[in-house]
């Protein structure tokens, strides 16, 4: 491996001096900016690559590793960077998506692509390529004999290799649409967001995620990633997932333990305690292959409607239901209910502010010296990160245990939650989907998590 660096007044030209040296295929180690105002950028480029390139520029029939569209897009750029100087002298706001530029460039990849465009026609850099679709037949008229031949399978490695080319391509464009983006990007204590980063770092700030824990996150990846995964920008967002993934903790239903199962609500008022309790009363004693015997515990006689709307739950599940005022009644009930596998307690919604309410509630957790009472807090998915970490802190005088979150489906942004699982380091139980009882309610998992984080809520 062969290391070299470059300076120029952007990153940009810096590439491209690489890229007039050493072709197409090397990868960027660092990049960082002068104390001159100049941009430094570290490459790195195979023993092999290198003398190949070395050769081709020996012989000048034999071009550097290249393409017209690569070399179009990067004229463009470099264009739209000289353009950025003269807007900025005479003060006027520079563009949001350099993208606006590429309208040639983006019409010829749609045609390669096969993918419709409003772009007008023009004719195609790649001729080779209509006569090769030309000559293979489509596939449900290919006989098995045809599909054995030679050049059956070389017109479709021939297709491959166009189909990787149109992939790089892809890529180069994403590279130039975040060209300036050393410029609006973070900076912190000397951490620079490569362009190749610029785009799932967007996506994860626009998560809600908190942005210190964004930004070791980032220097992670950066440090850890390989440098060969980041030529390509799904393989970065595969390898971002795979990161966030490991940081967030999940429980997975215990279903198998004889132990008795005894599980509490707690949380603010209004973010769904009581219909998430009749989602889990009808899944333990329904949904499930085995069908567990389950009961109900209300301390909520406060909320009009609260005992009402249980009770009506109750009776269509066929479950038995106690109405509980004090710690004695409490334990009563918690006897009377010991043949169950499970017991659901539901409690009055209580602002993180109300210390009374509060402290009423931790003597029921600890009422009952012989049956462990698991604590889980209740929070809804809308609510920021601020509100989230006070709620939490709040409510973990009552020993939290886990977190179940609900509304998923009423927001587009997760970063809340898997910034406050991250850094409290407690696990998530459940997640509500929905108000549909039983049927809105997902058994919470890292994956399901970091999915909604990045791609969005997706209904199965």
């Amino acid at each position: 491996m062969k290391l070299f660096t470059y300076n120029a007044e952007t990153s940009a030209l810096a590439i491209t001096q690489a890229k007039k040296e050493l072709g197409d295929e090397f990868s960027i180690i660092s990049q960082k900016k002068l104390a001159n105002g100049n941009y430094e950028i570290s490459v790195a480029i195979s023993e092999e690559e290198f003398n190949k390139n070395k050769d081709n520029q020996d012989n000048q029939e034999s071009p550097i590793k290249t393409n017209n569209i690569a070399q179009r897009l990067e004229l463009i750029a470099q264009k739209e960077l000289e353009r950025k100087r003269s807007l900025q002298n005479t003060q006027s706001p520079l563009p949001e998506e350099v993208s606006l530029q590429l309208s040639d460039a983006v019409r010829q990849i749609s045609q390669i692509a096969g993918v419709a465009t409003k772009m007008p026609p023009a004719k195609s850099p790649y001729p080779q390529e209509d006569k090769l679709k030309s000559n293979i037949p489509k596939e449900e008229t290919l006989t098995k004999e045809h599909k054995k031949s030679k050049e059956y399978k070389q017109g479709l490695g021939e297709l491959k290799i166009i189909q990787n080319e149109i992939n790089r391509l892809n890529d180069k464009i994403k590279l130039i649409q975040n060209m300036f983006w050393e410029e609006r990007g973070p900076k912190k204590e000397g951490l620079i967001i490569p362009h190749e980063f610029a785009e799932i770092y967007r996506i994860a700030k626009a998560s809600g995620m908190l942005k210190e824990h964004l930004e070791k996150i980032m220097q992670l990846t950066l440090e850890l990633m390989p440098i060969k995964m980041r030529e390509n920008s799904i393989l970065i967002k595969r390898y971002f997932r795979e990161v966030l993934r490991k940081m967030v903790y999940a429980r997975t239903e215990n279903l198998n333990s004889n132990a008795k199962n005894i599980m509490m609500l707690v949380g603010p008022t209004g973010v769904g305690k009581t219909t998430t309790l009749a989602k889990l009363a009808a899944r333990y004693s329904r949904l499930l292959n085995r069908h567990y015997k389950v009961g109900i515990i209300t301390l909520d006689t406060y909320r009009i409607g609260a005992v009402d709307q249980l009770m009506f739950y109750a009776k269509k599940m066929k479950l038995s239901i106690d109405t509980v005022v004090d710690t004695e009644e409490f334990i009563n009930a918690l006897d009377s209910l010991k043949y169950c596998d499970y017991i659901l307690i539901d409690t009055v919604g209580s602002s993180q502010h109300d210390r009374a309410k509060l402290q009423a509630l931790k003597s029921f957790v600890n009422a009952d010296s012989n049956s462990k009472v698991d604590v889980s807090l209740v929070m809804s998915a809308t609510t920021k990160y601020e509100d989230l970490k006070d709620i939490y802190h709040t409510f973990s005088t009552l020993g939290i245990d886990t977190l179940t979150f609900t509304k998923l489906d009423e927001t587009n942004n997760y970063g809340n939650i898997f910034s406050l699982i991250y850094e409290t380091k407690k696990p998530t139980n459940y997640f509500s989907i929905g108000q549909e009882v039983p049927n809105d309610i997902k058994v919470a998992s890292s994956d399901f998590l970091i999915d909604c984080l990045l791609d969005g809520f997706i209904r199965a």
